[in-house]
């Protein structure tokens, strides 16, 4: 449980970073921080465990943030569609 919390709380703050070094306006709020960031740790694990290591490889907080920027950059240019097509 405990581990849960921490993945969460991890999350989030790598959520809040990458928003901080990719400005924008965003459209919502912690919850889509904390998922963004959380889909970032996730993608930098799996992309770290494809380059560098093994099943046992956890990514840090540098290959997460830089996760959570692509993420984030996807999430941009989907809402951007969004918008042009509405």
């Amino acid at each position: 449980m405990f581990h849960l919390i921490g993945q969460l709380i991890f999350g989030f703050l790598v959520g809040v970073i990458a928003k901080f070094i990719l400005p924008g306006k965003d459209p919502g709020g912690v919850i889509v921080t904390g998922l963004i960031g959380l889909a970032g740790s996730l993608l930098g694990t799996l992309v770290g465990r494809k380059l560098w290591g093994g099943a046992g490889y956890q990514a840090g907080w540098i290959v997460s943030i830089l996760g959570a920027i692509v993420v984030l950059l996807i999430y941009h240019a989907v809402v951007r569609r969004q918008k042009s097509a509405a």
